[in-house]
């Protein structure tokens, strides 16, 4: 790429990525979504970054697929290679669901189509009062339903109003998506990028096998089949998290009233 089209820096144990995009809305090209990718892709319980904070560059977190893009590139192509594309998008969401890292998203202006999945696979979203949601599919003649939107929305917002922005790809606004639990905040972005900070900082205070359990139990909790089967994991984490060193540290840190030295062990 002759720019950037994902910035990465990582410090203090928090990886913050920058969908480089500007002058395209942050519209999710061939080389941002392999960068995406295989970012996610490569995460893992040894990897320097502990908390990943997703933001984009510019005016919008991301406008969806680049439509000219697409455009540039010709023909269409044939199915296979369509389906290849396809999954190649949906990768970067089961990435993004399958990696230890918690996940917080920064949302200003547009999140449409792929940016509306980019935001919903992430473990916390903040928004400016600008931000706008949609899932554009449905706008270009395809399902409303892609990329892992039609699985999240309705488990965030309940299936009526799932259905309500899915079937009609119309606009949420930041109001709405407070009021309905979709974002955790609304404010400024300035304000949003110190809180997404704090937040990371917040996290960081946890032991990392403590976040890594806590970020996987959240997610397979919402499809679990039953209280029991969501109690009988939390008690196999939290044995689990008994055995280490880290649970010893903890112990002490909270009777000596001071900050834990986590170690990873």
């Amino acid at each position: 790429m002759a720019v950037e089209e994902l910035e990465v820096a990582e410090a203090g144990g928090v990886a913050w990525l920058t969908l480089n995009r500007p002058n395209r809305l942050n519209a999710l090209n061939a080389s941002l979504i392999r960068a995406l990718r295989e970012y996610f892709q490569s995460l893992n319980s040894r990897s320097p970054a502990r908390v990943v904070v997703l933001r984009g560059e510019g005016r919008a977190f991301c406008a969806g697929l680049d439509l000219k893009d697409q455009q540039a590139l010709g023909p269409r192509p044939g199915v296979v290679d369509i389906l290849e594309q396809q999954q190649g998008l949906r990768d970067i969401m089961l990435a993004m669901r399958r990696c230890p890292q918690p996940i917080i998203s920064v949302v200003q202006g547009a999140a449409s189509g792929g940016g509306f999945a980019l935001a919903l696979a992430s473990d916390v979203r903040l928004a400016t009062p600008d931000a706008r949601f949609n899932a554009a599919f449905i706008r270009l003649g395809l399902s409303g339903c892609d990329a892992g939107v039609s699985y999240f929305l309705p488990r965030m917002v309940g299936s009526s109003v799932a259905a309500e922005y899915l079937l009609t790809g119309r606009f949420m606004d930041a109001h709405r998506a407070l009021t309905l639990g979709l974002v955790s905040q609304v404010a400024p972005l300035d304000a949003l990028r110190q809180e997404a900070a704090v937040l990371a900082a917040e996290m960081l205070q946890a032991s990392p096998l403590g976040l890594r359990l806590t970020k996987d139990a959240l997610s397979l909790a919402v499809d679990a089949p039953s209280l029991e089967a969501v109690i009988a994991l939390e008690d196999r984490n939290q044995v689990l998290c008994t055995q280490t060193e880290d649970f010893d540290e903890g112990i002490a840190a909270f009777v000596e009233r001071r900050a834990p030295s986590y170690k990873g062990r």
